[in-house]
């Protein structure tokens, strides 16, 4: 049977036929269309001449009955910062009920007893849910890096007669049903710019391309065989690297369209609860609309929580999470500190650094900063780009701000100990081994080149220690471009020199890119750089970049993955201690 004459049948099963015209209106499809499934269910023999359900109808509703339902629930839910700090998105209450509660409650409602739970961040705040509601917890441990594909895929083999539902849903009335007789994925009413589908006259989710809008995609989906075999299929042969950041919909896509039916709803009826506001218009009194962050904007900018709109997550950085947000009429950003970096900076340094920086024309000074949990507001910059490491007439503006900013000489109490934190950061790992087979041999090298440092190092001053081109900000001002150098976390006295290497590092340059950045810096700063100051800056690559290589490894027990960066921060390790071996040695023949 087709999608229109399902939904009659199934309308009938739960009440007695009157008439077509009373049919039309329970069912939402036309009295034409009402009309002209009757007869097709009655030729196909789902009903009799009296319009009652035979045999052959209530044998196939049994078959097609929901069976069970997976509940996707293992994301960090970038977008309701501040909230998700410490609440998972499922677990947000509204009118004093968790949306994950409700979810299974409704779920339970329609006779469906078998439910899987995927959980990933807190997901030990989930356990309650086994003794309360019967659930099975499946553990997604790569949430941080990986995307809803992936949870599904732990679970693909229970996909048969499943619903599967996102747990940041808030529906009014039950949208599961004892009675389901087709595949179906959920869209509103909504008309949208994120959708990437759009209802047809036929019932069809078409994909849309380009500035086109589509319908709201709530996300609910029920599927029966052959489509669940085919998202089954998906699941399993996809690379779950090249997928890392996908959604598990792109399993229902087929050419231009999905393989299932749209069932639509209405946007009042079911809510997607995506960011801070969305949960502040639904439900202004809930409990976890108290967050500490917000409350820190109100008491900085002197302005009512409801003061504070347009919230919105940027991109999550390697250490901080932020987010941008107004308030009576100007952008701001909150830095909100990322997991376990609590154990890597010290925030009451870092108010030392910009109380010490302040005036210099470095940066702005921040809007509100506390030194105990380390948030941080500054204002919004229009128009910001970072620095093209391809581009030299920018990397000459930067190496010019930052031998500036070392002539300053500014003084603060505190160091960063380049190999003491390569130790510290290995402290860290709580007994775990390097996954580098070599790296003993690798550590050793690295800290056999202390005696060259310490025998030709400049005088220390104020160092950025994270002078890297993401941290060097072009934006637009009244008077035109402007830049500065922001993200001062690290910053300590240090040997000024370690800001070139660690720009080198950052940039992943070859030899040849780093020894032109070399001579940019000191051609702008107006200085020579000798043999023995670029061997040294060599000897600072090598540390630095096993000093990032362990801190990435200790980020990865977070479940936080950086790529490329990571391996290549190992390389560096390696390859610039023989650099700065090589260089060594060519001088001590020299000098002989």
């Amino acid at each position: 049977m087709n999608l229109h004459e399902a939904d009659v049948l199934r309308t009938l099963l739960n009440e007695p036929f009157i008439n077509q015209r009373i049919l039309a209106e329970t069912s939402g499809h036309s009295l034409g269309m009402v009309n002209r499934s009757l007869r097709s269910l009655i030729e196909k023999s789902y009903l009799d001449e009296n319009v009652h359900l035979t045999e052959k109808a209530r044998l196939e509703i049994r078959e097609k009955a929901p069976k069970n339902a997976i509940i996707l629930a293992a994301g960090f839910g970038m977008r309701m910062v501040p909230i998700n700090l410490s609440t998972p998105k499922a677990l947000l209450e509204i009118n004093g009920e968790k949306l994950i509660d409700r979810l299974i409650k409704q779920i339970k409602a329609i006779g469906v007893n078998d439910i899987t739970v995927v959980v990933g961040f807190m997901k030990d705040s989930f356990e309650y849910l086994i003794d309360e509601y019967g659930v099975e917890l499946v553990v997604n441990e790569e949430y941080a890096v990986k995307n809803n594909l992936h949870s599904l895929a732990l679970v693909a083999d229970r996909i048969h007669n499943t619903y599967i539902v996102p747990c940041d849903i808030w529906c009014d009335s039950n949208p599961f049903n004892s009675t389901e007789l087709y595949s179906w994925y959920m869209v509103s009413d909504l008309i949208e710019e994120e959708s990437n589908v759009r209802v047809t006259r036929k019932m069809d989710l078409a994909v849309i391309s380009g500035k086109n809008v589509g319908n709201s995609m709530v996300g609910i989906t029920y599927l029966l065989e052959p489509e669940a075999s085919v998202v089954r299929d998906k699941l399993k042969m996809m690379d779950v690297e090249k997928f890392a950041d996908s959604f598990w919909e792109e399993t229902l896509y087929a050419k231009d369209r999905m393989i299932v039916r749209a069932r639509i709803v209405k946007s009042t009826d079911v809510v997607e609860i995506n960011t801070y506001e969305q949960l502040r218009d639904l439900d202004s009194d809930s409990n976890q609309l108290k967050s500490d962050a917000i409350k820190a904007i109100s008491d900085a900018l002197k302005c009512r929580e409801d003061e504070i709109t347009n919230i919105c997550v940027l991109k999550k950085g390697m250490t901080n999470r932020s987010f941008l947000f107004s308030s009576k009429g100007e952008k701001y950003i909150m830095r909100i500190p990322g997991e376990g970096t609590d154990q890597l900076i010290d925030r009451e340094h870092e108010a030392i650094v910009f109380k010490a920086i302040s005036g210099c024309g470095l940066c702005d000074d921040p809007v509100y900063i506390n030194p105990r949990n380390g948030y941080k507001i500054t204002k919004f910059l229009e128009n910001v780009r970072v620095c093209d490491t391809g581009n030299e007439s920018e990397l000459r503006k930067c190496m010019k701000l930052l031998s500036d900013f070392h002539k300053m000489n500014i003084i603060v109490p505190h160091t960063f100990d380049i190999f003491g934190q390569i130790e510290f950061y290995e402290s860290l790992w709580n007994g775990k081994k390097s996954v580098y087979r070599d790296y003993t041999t690798t550590k050793e090298h690295v800290f056999s080149l202390q005696n060259y440092v310490e025998t030709t190092r400049s005088d220390w001053c104020l160092t950025h220690i994270d002078a890297v081109p993401d941290n060097f900000l072009f934006y637009d001002t009244i008077g035109g471009e402007a830049l500065q150098l922001t993200d001062w976390e690290y910053a300590g006295m240090q040997d000024p020199h370690v800001d070139i290497a660690m720009f080198c590092i950052y940039s992943l340059y070859s030899k040849s890119q780093v020894d032109r950045l070399i001579d940019i810096y000191f051609e702008e700063a107006g200085e020579e750089c000798t043999t023995a100051i670029r061997a040294k800056i060599y000897c600072y690559i090598a540390a630095c970049g096993l000093l990032w290589s362990n801190w990435c490894e200790f980020k990865g027990h977070y479940g936080v993955e950086f790529g490329e960066y990571s391996l290549r921060q190992y390389r560096y390790a390696k390859d610039y201690y023989k650099n700065a071996m090589e260089l060594i040695r060519i001088m001590n023949t020299q000098y002989k």
